[in-house]
């Protein structure tokens, strides 16, 4: 059986779905992938080395260049057409549509789509012209490809109510929601939180939607109460319409009250170099870096919005906030610097809510049943048996 799996970043293949191919390969698959950026010979052999097949494929993965994004729908159904995969699954925005069309022409038997998170087309407040044609866009196409597939996943409830209410996922669709991406608790261990003053941490994609803006007018505001404390932030600029300007960054570090850490190859040594792990975005899938934190043993903010919530039980491992708020931010941040004790308290509970209801293996058996695709387990499997609800 051949499988194509398909993304729109090509480190995503490793550092996201890395797992996942290897329950593939595990289940006797012959696993194809390709995105954008393959052509790079270290992750292309790191992706040969783990036993998957990598096609580097032409897609730009924000902006909308009908051209571009013509050629890379004929990219995708020239490598189906030639490689004819038994079964195929997209993971955000472009692969997803692009490739189910795609798919659908080239005949191939079993379409799949995981929805990852809605983005810039979905937020809930488009700010003018072009933000709202991007989202009408984004949505008209969602529906024409997702007629095709034979079960969608989500990354949670809410990102599938919307679909349903808004009639881009059809009635009678088959559809499930997973658990995130998973979190490969091996990977992750659970590490003591470091002694000394309190380090917040945020690792994100510098994008409004992410919720940076009110991260830093939180920690310029604690700093001022908190002097010892320390507010770092990792990411990288993205270059999409609703990115951070290299100005605003630089003006930000100036001031004093963050730590810019740049882009991170490996989020393990901040993650066990925090003591609270900070998401403030505004909407996403089930967020990663989240669930690595409370793999890692780490108490976590984030906001009270759709794939954030369900990570945190509200005084238990962590607190929410009201998203694209600095103020309520501020508020629960300042609960752990006037009572420590919480940090290790909640962070124990994380690492118990990740082991549970987060590993990876679960999440990805959950998948691979939903796609029809079975294996043995071996020693040493964790128990992987999913729910079959959805």
């Amino acid at each position: 059986m051949k499988f194509l799996l398909v993304g729109g970043f090509a480190e995503s293949l490793l550092n996201f779905r890395g797992a996942l191919i290897d329950d593939l390969l595990r289940a006797g698959v012959e696993v194809h992938v390709a995105a954008p950026g393959l052509n790079d010979d270290a992750l292309s052999e790191a992706l040969r080395g783990r036993g998957a097949i990598p096609h580097d494929i032409p897609l730009r993965r924000t902006g909308m260049n009908p051209v571009s994004d013509l050629g890379a729908l004929h990219s995708l159904w020239h490598l189906m057409r030639d490689l004819r995969p038994d079964m195929f699954l997209g993971y955000t925005i472009k692969p997803v549509i692009y490739g189910l069309l795609a798919a659908r022409v080239a005949r191939v038997k079993r379409r799949y789509a995981l929805i990852t998170g809605l983005g810039y087309a979905f937020q809930d407040r488009p700010q003018g012209l072009k933000a709202c044609v991007v989202s009408g866009v984004a949505r008209g196409l969602y529906r024409v490809a997702l007629y095709g597939a034979h079960r969608v996943f989500f990354q949670n409830p809410d990102d599938q109510a919307l679909f349903r209410s808004l009639g881009i996922l059809g009635r009678w669709a088959e559809s499930t929601v997973v658990n995130g991406s998973g979190v490969d608790v091996r990977h992750f261990a659970q590490t003591p939180v470091p002694e000394g003053e309190v380090v917040f941490l945020m690792i994100a994609r510098l994008l409004g939607a992410k919720g940076v803006r009110e991260y830093v007018q939180a920690a310029a505001q604690l700093k001022h109460d908190f002097p010892l404390a320390s507010f770092q932030l990792a990411g990288w600029i993205d270059g999409g319409p609703d990115s951070i300007h290299a100005d605003e960054l630089a003006a930000w570090v100036d001031q004093g009250s963050i730590e810019f850490l740049g882009k991170l190859a490996d989020v393990r040594p901040a993650l066990q170099g925090c003591s609270v792990y900070v998401l403030p975005s505004y909407r996403e899938g089930t967020p990663r870096t989240v669930l690595e934190a409370m793999a890692t043993g780490r108490a976590i903010i984030t906001t009270d919005a759709p794939g954030c919530r369900e990570t945190v039980v509200d005084g238990v491992n962590g607190f929410l906030a009201p998203a694209r708020s600095s103020e309520g931010l501020v508020a629960v941040m300042r609960r752990f610097l006037t009572a420590p004790s919480l940090v290790s308290e909640m962070g124990g509970r994380s690492r118990r809510i990740a082991e549970d209801k987060y590993n990876v293996r679960r999440v990805n058996a959950e998948m691979l049943w939903g796609m029809g695709i079975f294996f043995e387990k071996t020693a040493g499997d964790v128990d992987d048996s999913p729910d079959r609800a959805g």
